[in-house]
């Protein structure tokens, strides 16, 4: 794994301007790599992209590590999404095969004598204790840094890794400051010059917090209580307990004024990916994109042009454009015309890069979707769709539905926060994992399939017209999401009919999970929601599943669109709305979930898998579907 770990984070400075350079230039220093058992340090490609992204840390059998920035990670795939790509600022994406760690937390502590210190100080004293014993002579020069073999020099038991840590909301990771909370809370110097702490725990185990106790030679003695406060670093005012601005992930320290947060080690508040997701439509699905993106004649092409500088990379790609044509439409075997085209979009095009996050970037998908946009039937493509007679359905409301039977998914970790999610790039706290100069995000793509439909913009528009309290609850639902942390920072309207959508494609999901066989976590939803004064109205959900392999999916989904299955599905998801277990509390409730982002819907009707949301179990109601217990006339579907 990247950077053993050897004297990483021995920063005790008393003001900041101090740890700070000193500590940068430390870091530099530090370029040793060492190899992983494979066995036993393994995850999955899609974990190391998603939950256990860049910054994260992971729990694995003998230690605690943090997955380490991309640029460090060897024998990675490129994938390549042109229009996703353009969008992050990027020139493609890459998907790892071999993924590189960080060592974190430091500190260490042995169950047997109880001696707690830092992973360099272990390291010290086996150096010093095998200068007498050729036994661990032979095993430290195998393991200099106690990679593979953590183990105390004393006891020969198995070191255990610190269960909590501090983070800050500006994304900082940093050992608990066991030093100097000790003769802190003890009111005690040290007067030792290599002080030894002993982490010891109470014979109750009711004690809590206060049944956790730290011991420095020198005699201070205090125990953990009121270490989890949220402002306790802050109450006792003194800079050596402010952040001392530790990225472990790409080994950097930065200036932070802030006071951290202790934390557990495993919370979830510790780690908030920042995940994009995006389809790959036409034209870049298709085939020779796929061809010419494979190429060697493309690689090499794509290696010229990043050595060249920015301000004459144009004029390098208009030169050599017809050499390169040639040379790759030889290697693939298609027309030089079907090659021009598409470099010429790569590299030569004066189209507007749309932003992932906008309203236009969702129109795009939604026309392909909804077959708005011409495919070419002579081509092999990565998006296949095939339109519905909706004669033959007879559900009220649904004005088409589209069964996508081939669809490329790709999902794009671009950074993560902590403490507090982040929604975008833009936002406060938000951790960007890549350099500036590097040209990649870390991505996973697989192929899939799904349903989409189409609501009918007029009926939805005349239900909120005749129904006040319709506006009334999405106004609730505004007013709660204004006031919390999501709506401070990122202004957004939640209109009754983005509701109506979200509710009823998490209804169908649940419901499909049973009809098709797939688990529920492995189906997603993208909600296409907006006006006419926005770009276009919009007014379909498109739900899908992309747990396949690299051949995609089986059809299971897509069967369950046809005429002679989703009628019924459509209609006992409505049903099953009607009740839930939690009712009346949850038809009732004034707001509920995170933030109270939510009216009627809980995890017993409407709540689903977090990775099946694409906005994290909030903004639903099933009051907007099927009406509720004061007003049943009120649902879009109540009939």
């Amino acid at each position: 794994f990247a950077n053993a770990g050897h004297g990483l984070n021995i920063f005790d400075f008393d003001t900041l301007n101090g740890y700070y350079l000193e500590g940068l230039e430390r870091m530099k220093e530090i370029k040793e790599k060492i190899e992983l058992d494979k066995i036993n340090y393994s995850v999955r490609a899609a974990q190391a992209v998603l939950q256990y992204g860049v910054g994260a840390m992971v729990d694995f059998a003998d230690q605690t590590l943090v997955t380490a920035a991309p640029e460090t990670w060897s024998n990675t795939k490129k994938i390549y999404d042109e229009r996703f790509a353009k969008a992050l600022g990027v020139d493609y994406f890459v998907l790892p095969r071999s993924v590189s760690y960080s060592r974190f937390p430091e500190w260490y502590f042995c169950p047997k004598c109880r001696e707690f210190k830092k992973l360099d100080e272990w390291a010290e004293q086996w150096k010093k204790l095998s200068q007498n014993n050729k036994r661990m002579r032979d095993k430290l020069e195998k393991d200099n840094y106690l990679v593979r073999n953590m183990q105390c020099p004393n006891c020969f038991q198995d070191l255990v890794v610190s269960r909590i840590v501090t983070v800050c909301e500006d994304g900082h990771l940093n050992d608990f400051p066991w030093k100097e909370w000790v003769h802190k809370k003890a009111k005690k110097e040290c007067n030792q010059l290599n002080p030894t702490l002993k982490f010891k725990t109470g014979a109750s185990g009711t004690e809590g917090l206060e049944g956790l106790s730290i011991e420095c030679s020198c005699g201070a003695r205090t125990t953990l209580s009121g270490a989890f406060d949220t402002d306790v670093f802050e109450k006792m005012d003194d800079n050596i307990f402010r952040c001392k601005g530790n990225h472990p992930f790409n080994h950097t320290v930065q200036k932070c004024y802030r006071y951290p947060r202790t934390i557990q080690r495993g919370a979830s508040s510790v780690y908030f990916p920042v995940i994009y997701t995006s389809l790959v439509i036409p034209p870049y699905a298709d085939k020779i994109y796929s061809m010419v993106e494979n190429s060697k004649g493309f690689e090499v092409c794509c290696a010229i042009i990043n050595d060249e500088e920015p301000d004459k990379k144009i004029e390098k790609i208009q030169k050599k454009l017809n050499q390169w044509v040639e040379k790759i439409a030889l290697e693939i075997g298609r027309p030089q015309v079907e090659v021009e085209k598409v470099l010429r979009r790569k590299w030569l095009s004066e189209e507007e890069n749309v932003e992932v996050t906008s309203i236009k970037y969702k129109i795009e998908e939604y026309e392909a979707l909804s077959g708005r946009v011409p495919v070419n039937t002579s081509g092999v493509y990565e998006f296949s769709r095939e339109e519905m007679d909706m004669e033959q359905y007879d559900i009220e409301h649904i004005k088409a539905i589209s069964l996508i039977d081939k669809v490329r998914v790709v999902k794009a970790l671009t950074g993560f926060s902590r403490i507090k999610p982040v929604s975008s790039m833009d936002e406060e706290g938000f951790v960007n994992i890549k350099e500036e100069q590097t040209n990649y995000y870390p991505a996973n793509e697989v192929r899939g399939e799904g349903i989409f439909i189409e609501i009918d913009s007029g009926d939805v528009k005349e239900w909120i017209s005749k129904s006040p309290e319709v506006e009334e609850r999405a106004k609730r639902l505004n007013d709660n999401y204004n006031e919390s942390y999501y709506g401070i920072n990122n202004k957004r309207n939640i209109t009754p009919k983005f509701i109506l959508l979200h509710t009823l494609s998490h209804l169908l999901i649940s419901q499909l999970s049973f009809e098709c066989g797939y688990n529920v976590a492995s189906i997603s939803e993208k909600i296409y929601c907006s006006e006419e004064e926005e770009g276009k109205e919009m007014s379909g959900i498109f739900i899908y599943t992309a747990s396949g392999d690299s051949e995609g999916t089986l059809g299971g989904l897509v069967r369950q669109g046809r005429s002679d299955a989703f009628p019924n599905i459509f209609k006992k998801a409505i049903n099953n709305a009607k009740i839930c277990s939690n009712d009346p509390i949850c038809i009732t409730s004034k707001g509920q979930g995170r933030d109270s982002l939510n009216l009627a819907a809980c995890y017993s009707c409407s709540l689903l898998p977090e990775t099946s949301c694409e906005e994290n179990n909030v903004f639903l109601d099933r009051g907007m579907v099927i009406g509720t217990f004061d007003n049943e006339k009120m649902g879009f579907w109540s009939d």
